[in-house]
């Protein structure tokens, strides 16, 4: 059986990728671009260059993994027509499936916790999705938002649950499709991939890819306060200090889509970072970043500060930026959670960075 990425598109009823005219919105998924932010790459002297994910349809990069989850799950016949597509999401996989699930006529159950963004509510409502909140609770706790979407499914066949973290479709999208673009698009000049990571299917599709183009590819991984990546890279065990304010991002446990990844640094930031960042680059280049966007942007500002003047870097635009508004951009927010409306330049910040200890950046291969 051809399953080839054409003959995929056929069977959904997507139009030939040969055509002027796209017959389906979930082509309008991938091809994003890539943008050069000036104020960081001046400041650096490294060109700090931004992959645009908000372009996709569903606005965010998660997109991506709800078409390849869904094409991949058509394909082996695991979900079929009449069925329900169902996830357990923090916002952004939920509207991409609800988006792709749409678009192919399958109905959608999004299970999410409380307190995200009421932007996500929206965008999952608009597009026709049944969305169910659950408190937020810890992983262990069986009312997770994770293990209620798994429940649904496992108690009724009509269901077919997505399961982003472990289903590694997920990283396959980028593996596929955003690493060679970024191939492509820098014509192999990358000296350096920085990512958050949730599930981990971005940071692991890209660089395991990216890796094996480029020998001397430097993966940094960003992690924000409150998750434990950052700590299981240095000490093998997953605990979290502090807390952040971003959403979808840091996880507290090993999941098949980031055991893929091909991480060579590792580092943890503060809020107080990304807000600076997100400060000045919409000051500075026009720029407006979500909060994971930002955290991005400043873990390549970072890997410069390390790496030195010449590099190339890339990161993501993971989403858009009006979804972090009630948050990132709320300054009555940032102030009840102990954050002044001032921030210290990038200069300042660059420096901070330049001169932090070098046993601040875990070398996962050493």
């Amino acid at each position: 059986m051809d399953s080839s990425p054409l003959s995929q598109e056929r069977s959904l009823g997507l139009s030939s990728p040969l055509s002027s005219v796209l017959g389906n919105i979930t082509e309008l998924i991938g091809n994003t671009d890539l943008l050069r932010i000036k104020s960081i790459s001046e400041l650096t002297a490294c060109d700090i260059l931004l992959k645009c994910e908000q372009q996709n349809p569903g606005g965010s990069i998660k997109d991506r993994a709800a078409l390849q989850l869904v094409q991949d799950a058509v394909f082996s016949g695991k979900l079929k027509p009449g069925m329900t597509i169902v996830e357990g999401t923090a916002g952004n996989t939920g509207i991409g499936l609800a988006l792709v699930a749409k678009a192919f006529g399958f109905k959608m159950l999004v299970v999410m916790p409380k307190g995200q963004a009421p932007e996500k509510e929206l965008m999952i409502n608009l597009y026709g999705a049944e969305l169910m909140l659950v408190d937020a609770c810890p992983f262990a706790n069986p009312n997770h938002f994770y293990h209620t979407a798994k429940r649904i499914a496992e108690a009724d066949d009509r269901y077919w649950w997505a399961d982003q973290f472990e289903n590694t479709s997920n990283s396959k999208a980028h593996y596929e499709h955003t690493g060679p673009e970024i191939w492509q698009q820098t014509q192999g000049k990358i000296d350096a991939l920085v990512s958050v990571a949730g599930t981990g299917g971005t940071i692991a599709g890209n660089s395991r890819y990216l890796s094996a183009k480029h020998h001397g590819l430097q993966t940094w991984l960003v992690d924000p306060d409150g998750s434990g990546i950052y700590s299981y890279l240095k000490t093998g065990k997953y605990v979290s200090n502090g807390s952040s304010f971003t959403e979808g991002i840091g996880i507290m446990r090993t999941v098949e889509n980031f055991r893929q990844a091909k991480v060579d640094k590792a580092i943890t930031l503060p809020d107080r970072d990304l807000i600076a960042i997100a400060r000045h680059v919409r000051e500075l280049d026009g720029i407006v970043l979500g909060s994971s966007s930002a955290l991005n942007v400043a873990g390549a500002m970072y890997a410069a500060a390390k790496m030195g003047p010449g590099n190339t870097i890339v990161t993501f635009c993971c989403d858009l930026a009006e979804r972090s508004s009630s948050k990132l951009y709320n300054e009555d927010f940032l102030v009840e959670k102990g954050f002044s409306e001032s921030s210290e330049s990038l200069k300042e910040m660059f420096e901070r960075y330049q001169n932090e200890p070098e046993e601040a950046v875990v070398d996962v291969h050493r």
